[in-house]
């Protein structure tokens, strides 16, 4: 069995957007696939089957290779909350879990972000190194999701949805 170590990851935004729509470009596949994970133009595929025990899965082409994250929803309570798990089979088997909050304020919203990364480290390593290890993968996820959430904020902000989306 592989060591690990487990560091929480939180960030919040502040959405110019109801909570619905914000929820909605979290679960909404055709929402999805225009920010989740990287852009509109390099997510090949974005779906999901919307329910606890159901699977999602997003698939970005980078220079000609194919990224896949994919997760399992744990918990849905929209347009308030909700929970999954994140995996990046290509990298490795380590499940990360997600909780996302979407609060109103105002005309506005709140977006409350968790994600308790898993972070796989050798055997030989010591204190330093896996403290070095928790810190390299909370600054490279917190600078991922950061890039993800403004192109979810300019999405809901501008609007950015079809007829279709807002049933």
């Amino acid at each position: 069995m592989k060591k690990t170590a487990t560091i929480v990851l939180t960030m919040a935004r502040r959405i110019n957007a109801n909570s619905t729509d914000v929820f909605k470009a979290w679960t909404k596949p055709e929402l999805m696939k225009k920010w989740l994970f990287t852009t509109e133009a390099r997510n090949v595929v974005a779906k999901n089957d919307l329910r606890v025990g159901g699977k999602w899965e997003i698939v970005d082409r980078r220079e000609g290779e194919e990224y896949r994250a994919t997760g399992e929803y744990l918990e849905i309570d929209a347009p308030h909350r909700l929970g999954f798990t994140f995996e990046m089979p290509q990298f490795n088997d380590l499940q990360d879990q997600v909780i996302v909050w979407v609060s109103p304020v105002g005309q506005a919203c709140e977006m409350t972000f968790k994600q308790e990364i898993v972070v796989p480290h050798e055997e030989s390593w010591g204190p330093e190194d896996i403290q070095q290890a928790m810190k390299e993968y909370s600054e490279q996820s917190e600078e991922g999701w950061d890039k993800m959430f403004e192109g979810l904020k300019q999405l809901v902000e501008t609007r950015d949805v079809t007829p279709s989306d807002n049933k």
